[in-house]
């Protein structure tokens, strides 16, 4: 539970159909294992208790009297388990019979939860045994009232973001599911007990429902669905569980394989996207009762992993799709931007590096977009001290395979000359030594650019604009970046998806780019060989784009972020290394924000930007937040 993670669990266990001995039997031992894992929650299916499919032997008080009494042995049998659990069964208030859950915790029972829509169609004939309540009631069983009814959130004294809403099988697969209502009066986690049957197609169809529903109420949710045990005498049931958070499935089981599945809901993530989303409606609608447990705060060892890219999506087709959406993004800002202005002609500063690569193919796109030549892209090389053979005949080659202009303008002797006018040592390789460079580059473009009547395009990136790895002034400034919204990790997915998809020349020296070293090329080269390695001075990118991400994306603090990076490199990079370049990414992001403050206009493609005009408004003299 630390750091905002719950472990929770979604079991099917092996039953019998109306032997709730057994069933009861089976159900503790699931509980047990799951509480010796380490879950804090443990959902069961569907009138678990007794079996979804006793069709008329729901009218026997026999059955019902034995469900009833099982659920008590529960209770009793996990009185010392710290461990929410929710149970299916039938629970007859007065003369009506609901179809129910009953939660558990610390051998109590803490209320009853009831169905409130009935499927009768197809297969499904509820309302032949069950009845609906609209509001809570209580129901006298023994000596005690017990809450009843589809309006109770199970709420932890500690930590408080931890609430449990419960809805019943059918009630996902309606217009207005009660998961949205409960989660609009508190609950961060819904439950869902289901007898879900098996036929072509629905699992797909109810994935869908769970992580969809999960996105709506920007929840946890964890759904557990009947399996092998349940009668076949028409249906089959394949034990679907599924545990989702935020339209994001966790995990899921494998189909026909009863067993529990776990994972861990970040209710911390789903608050702090709750207090972002301005249009999510927060209600106190006192018909929803608020029924307190308590819980104790473990730290027990995550479940879930976490993508060291979490900016690149794992599946190699929705890599390529999204790729393809980027990079006409991308070239879409542009195409607006030059047609606005009624311009014909954009300078770009190629390096041979990565991002000045991806920002010429943009350009490129753009141009044919716009149905004009590609001779208008005036892509210029402006070699100087720390200029490689390598890097300045990629650009050559790139600039030639494109089609675009070929512009060479060596600036050794402007840098020379300037270091001289303002009395700075040439042999002393300090930042006046690099920063010089950066900014005669930059000036090159602009004046070129007014030369030609065009504009120039920024290639820097969102990873060097978080780390502050930009010259004030110099690379900087553009008067349109189109990689604004692109971190280094992303940039080299967009490169090759375009080698991939390109004649063998281009493709060939696309590949190089990819696998030169990142550099700015700023202090003289070691035997032809560039000496100046980005990585080495700020860090891994692949470090600091999962750093950025949960730093930007969920506001996480430095200690939550370090746990995450642990478990997502875990075998990549020591503890200490992570712990290193994580100081150096905040001590660098906190320091650099006045740079940020005044960029040039830039298309936003994903939820992470840094735009001072839409996502990111931060004061430039901010004190560092852990």
């Amino acid at each position: 539970m630390k750091d905002g993670f719950i472990k929770v669990a979604a079991a099917t266990p092996r039953i019998k159909v109306g032997d709730t001995n057994f069933n009861a039997k089976q159900i503790i031992e699931n509980v047990k294992e799951a509480a010796s894992h380490g879950a804090k929650l443990i959902t069961f299916p569907e009138l678990c208790v007794t079996a979804y499919t006793c069709g008329d032997l729901f009218m026997q008080d026999a059955l019902i009297k034995n469900a009833l009494k099982s659920v008590f042995e529960i209770a009793d049998a996990t009185v010392n388990l710290d461990i929410l659990i929710a149970v299916g069964l039938p629970l007859a208030i007065e003369s009506k019979l609901y179809n129910a859950a009953a939660i558990i915790k610390d051998g109590d029972i803490l209320g009853f939860v009831t169905k409130s829509h009935l499927p009768n169609y197809s297969e499904f004939y509820e309302a032949r045994h069950f009845n609906t309540l609209d509001s809570n009631t209580t129901v006298r069983i023994g000596c005690k009232d017990y809450f009843a009814g589809p309006k109770l959130i199970f709420c932890a004294e500690y930590p408080s973001d931890f609430k449990v809403g419960v809805e019943i099988c059918e009630d996902l697969w309606v217009t207005n599911p009660p998961s949205g209502y409960l989660s609009e009066n508190g609950a961060s986690i819904i439950l869902n007990l289901s007898a879900s049957d098996e036929v072509i197609s629905k699992a797909e169809y109810r994935r869908k429902l769970v992580t969809s529903q999960s996105a709506r109420a920007l929840c946890g949710y964890v759904y557990a669905d009947a399996g092998d045990g349940e009668s076949t005498t028409d249906l089959v049931f394949s034990g679907h569980n599924l545990i989702a958070e935020n339209g994001s499935l966790l995990t899921e089981s494998t189909l026909f394989n009863n067993g529990i599945i776990y994972s861990d809901i970040d209710i911390n993530r789903i608050m702090l996207e709750r207090r972002k989303m301005t249009t999510y409606t927060e209600k106190f609608d006192n018909e929803y009762q608020k029924i307190y447990f308590s819980t104790a705060v473990n730290d027990a060892e995550l479940e879930r992993r976490f993508d060291p890219h979490p900016f690149v999506p794992k599946n190699t087709a929705d890599l390529n799709e999204r790729c393809e959406l980027i990079f006409t993004m991308q070239a879409e800002g542009l195409r607006k931007r030059l047609q606005h202005i009624g311009c014909n002609t954009v300078t770009i500063g190629i390096s041979g590096g990565l991002d000045s690569t991806l920002a010429l193919l943009v350009a490129a796109k753009a141009f044919e977009m716009l149905r004009i030549s590609f001779r208008g892209i005036k892509a210029v090389t402006m070699p100087c001290f720390g200029t490689t053979d390598r890097t300045y005949n990629n650009a050559k080659k790139l600039i030639e395979y494109i089609g675009a202009e070929l512009v060479e303008i060596p600036i050794n002797e402007s840098v020379t000359q300037h270091l001289k006018d303002i009395g700075a040592d040439i042999n002393n390789h300090n930042t006046t030594y690099e920063n010089a460079q950066a900014r005669e580059r930059t000036q090159v473009l602009m004046d070129y650019s007014n030369e030609t009547g065009g504009i120039v395009v920024g290639t820097g990136d969102l990873s060097e604009l978080a780390l502050g790895w930009a010259t004030y002034n110099g690379d900087h400034m553009s008067m349109y970046g189109v990689n604004a919204s692109i971190p280094k990790t992303l940039v080299k997915y967009l490169v090759k998806h375009v080698a991939d998809i390109s004649d063998h020349k281009l493709k060939f020296t696309l590949y190089d780019i990819l696998e030169t070293p990142v550099s700015p090329e700023l202090l003289p080269s070691e035997d032809g060989n560039i000496s100046q390695q980005t990585e080495s001075l700020v860090g891994p990118y692949e470090l600091h784009d999962f750093f950025l991400f949960y730093f930007l994306r969920f506001g996480f603090t430095k200690s939550k972020i370090y746990r995450m990076a642990k478990a997502a490199f875990d075998g990549t990079y020591s503890d200490n290394i992570i712990k290193k370049w994580l100081d150096v990414f905040y001590k660098r992001f906190y320091q650099n924000q006045f740079k940020r403050s005044c960029l040039p206009d830039g298309p936003k493609v994903g939820t992470v930007s840094l735009s001072p005009r839409g996502d990111w408004r931060m004061p430039s003299d901010s004190e560092i937040i852990f």
